[in-house]
């Protein structure tokens, strides 16, 4: 009785392609039940984060760790230059390199009030 040596390769390609199928569906329906645990969105998450969070998440990559300044000015001693007003007013509308609408409108009084008071 001669038996097809290609069988036992099918078969675990089968298997194989049926496990990952299933895993596939399965990963889909977790994934969506994990998204839906979080019960704040992204804005939400933003609009109750600190200036100091907003800072690491937006603005550190440009202006450094350390407020020194990388590819955008450095912001120690940038309220001896501008008030609250002109530093909202930057932090909102942007320019010069700088993109606008990295802090949530909610939060500009208080990214003004910080960044002004970084020494």
């Amino acid at each position: 009785m001669n038996r097809n040596p290609l069988i036992p390769f099918l078969v675990i390609a089968i298997l194989g392609i049926g496990l990952v199928v299933i895993l596939s569906i399965k990963g889909q329906y977790d994934a969506k039940e994990i998204a839906g645990k979080g019960n704040k969105t992204a804005e939400e998450n933003k609009a109750d984060a600190s200036p100091e969070e907003i800072y690491k998440a937006n603005c550190v990559s440009c202006h450094g760790e350390n407020y020194e300044g990388v590819s955008g000015p450095k912001l120690k001693g940038v309220g001896d230059h501008l008030d609250q007003g002109q530093i909202k007013e930057k932090i909102e509308k942007g320019g010069n390199g700088m993109p606008a609408g990295l802090v949530p409108a909610e939060k500009l009084d208080d990214m003004a009030k910080w960044v002004s008071e970084i020494k």
